[in-house]
């Protein structure tokens, strides 16, 4: 990102949820990155058990309770995926069975609550972005809906659920509703963030929230991002990352690593992600630290918002 500069500053003592550290890079560009911090708190060194039994993001230990339905391979790392949103998804999500992908979808649409309950707050303040201007947006890992009630408020929203697990949408579908989301304003496509299934300069927003933890290529996801959004448009995000090198806590998540990737969809522990946004080249980005309690074998996390 040659021309950057990095500008840190403190983290204030409000609550009920936090970031440790925030962090402004940008160059010149009409699009500022903001996240308003009226409700925001530093909770980066939690007084709790360093191991949990959690879920992670979307896939989670739950994983762990279904490997036995199918047998799961090993992710390799493989080349990159061909342009065509169809033929990627084979390539980088192949089918599954049904029942399978109906068990998974139906734990997700269940299993997350505790999670959704503590990240609120972060929610709550990265959607208020959405407001104004941002008229077409395209949620990455949609899942089963649990973000849209923060779409809440914008009537005019256009919004693109991507998802490889087509089971989803009926969960995803019937969150819109209990949201209060025209079901005209939704509309699902199956696909992975290697390729996404819309066009160039067509989105005002891309949403993110707990994804690249599983996705084959982190890079190829940004890079796609960065493709369908328009000039100016904000791409926000919240993900779990690897802790901090030396601690105990990285430790357990580099050995339960290869196991939690294969009986849970692939979902990494240690992958650096806020580094991957930082340097993938976003005019302007806040990049945010925080830790979440109820989840602390993934507790730590990178959550903010990046301007294209």
């Amino acid at each position: 990102m040659h021309g950057l500069s990095v500008r840190v500053s403190p983290p204030p003592a409000i609550s009920p949820v936090s970031f440790s550290a925030r962090r402004r890079i940008r160059n010149k560009s009409k699009c500022r990155a903001q996240i308003p911090t009226s409700t925001i708190e530093d909770s980066r060194n939690p007084a709790c058990h360093p191991i949990g039994c959690c879920h992670c993001g979307r896939r989670g230990l739950l994983g762990a309770s279904l490997s036995g339905l199918l047998p799961f391979q090993p992710l390799s790392v493989s080349a990159a995926p061909p342009r065509d949103p169809t033929a990627s998804i084979e390539m980088v999500h192949p089918s599954r069975p049904d029942f399978y992908e109906e068990l998974y979808a139906k734990a997700m649409s269940s299993g997350m609550k505790a999670y959704e309950r503590e990240i609120a707050g972060y929610k709550g303040k990265l959607f208020s972005n959405l407001k104004g201007t941002k008229k077409k947006v395209l949620e990455l890992g949609v899942g089963t809906g649990p973000n849209f009630k923060y779409y809440v408020g914008n009537s005019d929203l256009s919004i693109i659920g991507v998802d490889p697990n087509k089971q989803m949408e009926k969960y995803a579908r019937s969150s819109a509703a209990t949201a209060g989301l025209p079901d005209s304003n939704f509309n699902f496509l199956r696909g992975v963030g290697e390729a996404l299934p819309v066009e160039d300069d067509s989105m005002d927003a891309v949403i993110g929230t707990l994804v690249l933890c599983s996705v084959k290529d982190v890079d190829a996801t940004l890079r796609e991002v960065q493709r369908v959004l328009k000039p100016g448009g904000q791409y926000i995000f919240i993900e779990h990352v690897a802790a901090e090198d030396g601690t105990f806590l990285r430790f357990m998540q580099g050995i339960l690593d290869p196991l939690q990737q294969l009986v849970t969809d692939g979902c990494h522990l240690t992958r650096e992600t806020g580094k991957q946004i930082a340097r993938v080249g976003f005019s302007d980005i806040s990049l945010n630290n925080a830790f979440l309690r109820s989840v602390s074998l993934f507790g730590p996390h990178v959550y903010g918002v990046a301007c294209k």
